[in-house]
């Protein structure tokens, strides 16, 4: 493993999304086990957000090994939960090798369920397992010391409907889960007198962060939602979840253009690039297994599929780091033109 004086840095986005968040915990897994990037900084949204607590936990306990078993740790957690709730795959899912839950009755019921009634309705008490779980698994005050990487957590402003990025003196188990509340499936967090909803709204994840607080000129985006699909949605499923897609990239690529324009005019010589900061993007995108899957498995939290995800992450990340390494501090690899 190269000295740290010798690594290359590297500033880490991280996209939420349910379950799928198990993907980008494959993809740290292999960065942090290959040893050539030091990460300087983490914006997660939602399950971004938890994966990069957890990271930041781990490396102030242990080090690299260490982040990855909480990672470990955090992930099998969520799936004991998922155990015994009603989310499960139907027979013939599993019988068909389909990680969806669309021939789950229970899930249809809270399809229906969560478009007739608010979480205020349906769950008054505001019972929320996946809190009590990243509480359990996450140290915040180690994570609020962390000298190893600089972590950011986006959250939607309900009322003026405006990202707010939380700094890491201000990371706890509500940043964490205001970060991740869907509005129709959770209530909105309440913090310091404000409510928020899930940040990937406005910031899925924000970029601005990673530009402004620190020296690193590289970043790369831990994709979940694909920007692009192929086919148009028929089905009412199809459909919600496209828009969600939409939605939750529109953020991520009105920043995307802004550095591109910056980036244009530093190289046509219009702008002074000792006063104005270069930035070289790259992207970790989702394999085409996972792009195809159901939407409906973001609410699937079976170990084997976490399992799964987890290793298109590692192997994801292993073929980036192939291709990606040699360009860190020298060029950007993203196709802009996805901006």
């Amino acid at each position: 493993m190269p000295s740290k004086s010798n690594k290359k840095t590297i500033n880490l986005a991280l996209q939420g999304g349910g379950a799928h968040g198990a993907f980008t915990w494959g993809v740290l897994d292999r960065l942090l086990e290959d040893g050539r990037l030091e990460i300087a900084a983490i914006s997660g949204t939602s399950a971004g957000a938890m994966n990069a607590a957890a990271l930041a936990d781990g490396l102030m306990a242990g080090g690299r090994r260490e982040a990855r078993t909480r990672l470990d740790e955090l992930w099998r957690a969520i799936s004991q939960m998922a155990g015994v709730g009603p989310l499960l795959r139907g027979p013939f899912a599993v019988a068909t090798g389909s990680w969806g839950l669309e021939t789950s009755p229970a899930y249809w019921a809270f399809e229906g369920m969560r478009r007739i009634f608010s979480p205020y309705q349906f769950n008054p008490f505001n019972v929320n397992p996946v809190r009590e779980i990243v509480a359990e698994q996450v140290d915040f005050e180690r994570v609020r010391s962390c000298d190893q990487v600089q972590l950011f957590v986006s959250a939607t402003n309900v009322r003026t409907g405006r990202v707010r990025v939380f700094d890491q003196a201000e990371i706890s188990v509500d940043t964490i889960m205001a970060s991740a509340a869907l509005p129709h499936v959770y209530q909105a967090v309440e913090i310091d007198g404000e409510s928020y909803w899930d940040g990937g709204f406005m910031g899925n994840p924000s970029l601005f962060p990673l530009i402004y607080n620190n020296d690193c000129t590289d970043l790369a985006i831990v994709q979940i939602n694909p920007i692009e699909r192929e086919d148009v949605p028929t089905t009412p499923s199809e459909i919600v979840n496209r828009m969600n897609e939409i939605s939750f990239n529109s953020s991520l690529l009105r920043e995307l253009r802004a550095i591109s324009f910056v980036t244009n005019l530093i190289d046509n010589g219009e702008l002074d690039d000792t006063r104005h900061k270069r930035m070289y993007l790259h992207r970790v995108p989702p394999p085409k297994e996972m792009v195809d899957i159901g939407a409906s498995s973001k609410f699937n939290a079976e170990l084997a599929f976490l399992e799964h995800l987890r290793d298109l992450g590692r192997e994801s990340a292993a073929a980036w780091l192939e291709e990606t390494y040699p360009a860190v501090g020298q060029y950007s690899t993203i196709d802009f033109e996805i901006a």
